[in-house]
Order: C-alpha cells, then structure tokens, then sequence
C-alpha cells in the first residue's frame, strides 16, 4: 500500500462534503495508518518536534503533528470534532470535564486511552483532552479536525491547577 498525500486530503474532503461527522474521515484515517511505513515514506521521517501543515481550509484542518519524546500538551478543547491517527510512537490522552458550578472553571479526568501506531481515535466536539508523548523517541500522527482549527478559538487549562488559563475568547484567567 502507498500513502498519498494529496489523494487522503481529497478523500478527507469527498468524506467530510456527504458527512460532516467524524465517522467517514476516522475510516479514512485508520486505513492511512494501518501502514505506518507508508505514511513515513510519504511525509518523511523527522527525528524532531514539528506540525506540518497538509490542508487547511474552512471544511477542515489536516495536521502531520511530530511530538517530541516525552512532550506534553496542556488540557485543552478545540470547539470541533477531531481524528487522531498515529503513525509511529505512542500518544497517551486524558480527558477532562469541567467541574460544574466551579467559578475558577476547574477541570477533572473522566477517562484516558493509549494510542499507538495504526491506532485513529476521534475526539467530540466537546472533548477537552491534554496529550503526552510518554516514550523516548518522537512520536508521528495525523490530525484532522472538523474546520479550521487556527481560526476556532479554544480554551486551555493549568496543568497544575486545573483551572482555565484561557478561554475560547481568548482572554487570560
């Protein structure tokens, strides 16, 4: 099998234009991972941290995201669905939910899952998750997400405190 860039970023759209749910796009990117050397000989092999840009456009953002060994992304939402599929290392996810009632908006874990090469996992809408790159060696995946997600604004949490540092507006806690 070959993966091809500009063939999966057609295929994405076609998927997204009869379903905006995630549920055709996850089909398309687990059969994209289900050969990781594929994707890697297609979008090559980094040794370190990088988010390259395959399409972005107002239908949908797709993302080749590199994570550094043992790097950790902040809980966060993106006020849109998402697919998660990695091609080559490990990515360990917990999800959150705020605290209802809180006034300092705390967050707390509802769940984790641990994904690794040929693994896709979609994310709701709704889903606030953080993400860490547990191994020593960069960890590959491709991200598609149901819009643009550099216009959509989202909100993100202290990985300490659990409380909101930003929300969607953009304004600092």
């Amino acid at each position: 099998m070959t993966f091809d860039r500009d063939q999966f970023i057609c295929d994405c759209r076609a998927a997204f234009a009869k379903d905006v749910s995630y549920k055709a796009v996850r089909e398309i990117v687990a059969r994209a991972v289900s050969d990781p050397r594929a994707v890697i000989n297609a979008l090559g092999d980094s040794p370190t941290e990088r988010m390259q840009t395959l399409y972005l456009g107002e239908d949908l953002t797709i993302l080749n995201v590199i994570s550094a060994p043992n790097a950790t992304l902040l809980p966060h939402d993106h006020n849109m669905w998402a697919v998660i599929g990695i091609y080559c290392g490990r990515e360990d996810n917990i999800f959150w939910r705020r605290v209802p009632s809180d006034p300092r908006c705390r967050i707390e874990a509802v769940g984790a899952k641990s994904m690794s090469a040929k693994d896709a996992t979609p994310l709701g809408r709704d889903v606030i998750h953080s993400a860490i790159n547990p191994i020593a060696r960069v960890t590959g995946a491709i991200h598609v997400y149901g819009g643009d997600l550099f216009r959509e604004r989202h909100s993100e949490w202290d990985p300490e405190t659990l409380t909101l540092l930003r929300d969607e507006t953009g304004q600092r806690r």
